[in-house]
């Protein structure tokens, strides 16, 4: 294949997949079709966290060590086939699985076109570089005091540690590495608003967030597309539903023409996203239909990074080349969220949620089990006027944060604002920067089936453990809050890393 994943490595590291911050630093089963650095290909056998991982052997994640990866078809190890079971769903997803075999028998053929032609020097340099990285993370993984508190790395600024982090130390290494190397080039065609802008406020608000910093960014933003590791696709999903879409006609196709066509300029004047056929490409979107505006463009559905908020593998996410991004609500009143809330000993609430009731599946059985049932877990459709939200929030030992009809929330990181410990209820949902931290280790999981429980599962944590969930939201917050000018480990460079590890995890030249 054009784009493959190293299948070289020693049969000794079999038995030790090495962690790259997330993504496995050396999963190495020659016949699943992973790759040196790679997630499960296929998200319907994908589990996230840690079921179809399996970590280092010198590596304390705080649980026993997972079983083995199913194995892959090699074949189609890039890819997923839609399933499902409604005749409408078949239909759909028949038209779905015809575009990923044409797809894959794209690639094959275009790698044996290749096959004998003279490499790109310029991209064989940007391949080195990486492999270089990939070594010393590599190296990094396997260090006895990978786990230690402190890293022996010099970093004035920040050393993370501390159980948040599935490997500190390796986090840290990596990070360093994406500060000195990561170079991205934006294109430039398209015009605002919906190119090079995005939307400041509302839910939708980390696209702008991204697309205003990035843009402005004279550490990461390289204007030599030679030797860019990643190449940006400026444009912005809400914005041209914002702009272009009618409410009347609701004419989707909107996306598929705007984005279509930018694909094709960018491929018609430059080379570089016909030399890896978009894999070192990449988008972001905060919208629902951030997915959907993907698949107007085959290769970036599937073989492009994809930065989104609807990170749900029932829509085929897939994590070995797709990064979650938290969802963000900005409010224009307030143009930043201020972290702080109350100690842990003075929360008086022990749970909290308000919201629209019928919004999805999983928020109505919430609200049919514990609206007005229960004193010590308070669920709204509307706040009361005597009551505040955000003080509310402050006051909460736990924020329940379920998923409406898409699986993000912005509560999430609400919560974490308000140092309330998280409660998630989600299905198939990748968590942001899940690749890198732990988030047993500041937040509840609570399965759908499980939401009658949902008081006993609280009350069953106890007042020590509750102490060291919250002082691990403190400890998280960092690494969501939006600053501008960015901060190092700010959401900002946070997802800047998500896309540096999925970028390692691409061998253009394997």
């Amino acid at each position: 294949m054009l784009i493959c994943r190293s299948n070289n490595l020693s049969s000794t590291l079999i038995s030790v997949t090495l962690l790259a911050i997330v993504i496995v630093v050396a999963v190495s089963y020659a016949s699943n079709g992973l790759s040196l650095l790679s997630l499960p290909a296929s998200p319907l056998s994908w589990r996230w966290p840690s079921s179809t991982l399996s970590f280092p052997s010198s590596t304390n994640l705080d649980h026993s060590p997972p079983p083995a990866p199913p194995r892959l078809n090699p074949k189609t190890a890039l890819y997923s086939m839609f399933n499902c079971d409604s005749d409408s769903c078949k239909k759909q997803n028949g038209k779905m699985n015809r575009e990923v075999n044409k797809l894959i028998k794209e690639l094959k053929d275009e790698t044996m076109l290749r096959r004998n032609k003279k490499r790109d020097k310029k991209l064989e340099k940007v391949e080195a570089e990486l492999a270089g990285a990939r070594v010393l993370m590599r190296d990094a993984a396997t260090r006895k005091h990978n786990n230690s508190s402190s890293s022996p790395v010099d970093d004035p600024d920040y050393v993370p540690n501390g159980n948040i982090y599935r490997n500190p130390y390796l986090f840290h290494r990596s990070y360093l590495l994406m500060e000195k190397l990561l170079k991205v080039y934006i294109y430039e065609e398209g015009e605002p608003p919906l190119f090079h802008k995005g939307p400041t406020f509302d839910i939708y608000s980390t696209e702008g967030v991204f697309l205003n910093l990035i843009e402005k960014d004279p550490h990461f933003r390289i204007f030599d597309p030679d030797r860019a590791h990643v190449f940006f696709l400026p444009f912005s999903v809400t914005m041209i539903l914002n702009y272009l879409f009618d409410p009347i006609i609701r004419d989707k196709a909107v996306l598929e023409r705007v984005i279509g066509d930018y694909v094709h300029i960018v491929s018609s004047r430059y080379p570089y996203w016909n030399q890896s056929l978009g894999s070192n490409h990449f988008m972001i979107a905060c919208h629902d239909w951030g997915p959907r505006a993907s698949w107007s463009v085959h290769s970036l559905y599937f073989t492009s990074i994809r930065l989104l908020c609807n990170a749900n593998t029932s829509e085929y996410f897939n994590p070995r080349k797709d990064a979650s991004i938290p969802q963000i609500n900005l409010h224009r009143d307030e143009p930043t969220m201020v972290p702080g809330g109350l100690p842990a000993s003075n929360r008086t609430t022990l749970a909290f949620f308000a919201g629209n009731e019928f919004h999805g599946k999983i928020r109505p059985l919430v609200f049919q089990y514990w609206k007005d049932k229960d004193e010590d877990i308070l669920v709204y459709d509307r706040v009361p006027k005597n009551v505040s939200y955000h003080e509310m929030m402050h006051t909460s030992r736990f924020c329940l944060c379920p998923s409406g009809y898409e699986v993000a929330s912005p509560r999430i990181v609400e919560a974490i604002y308000a140092e309330c410990v998280p409660v998630l209820i989600s299905q198939n949902y990748v968590l942001p920067f899940s690749d890198v931290l732990n988030w047993d280790a500041f937040s509840v999981r609570v399965p759908v089936s499980e939401i009658p429980n949902l008081k006993r599962i609280l009350l069953g944590i106890s007042d020590d453990e509750y102490t060291r969930l919250h002082e691990n939201v403190k400890r998280a917050q960092r690494h969501f809050l939006v600053n501008n000018p960015a901060k190092r480990y700010d959401i900002y460079h946070m997802i800047l890393h998500s896309l540096w590890l999925r970028r390692l995890n691409l061998n253009i030249y394997g």
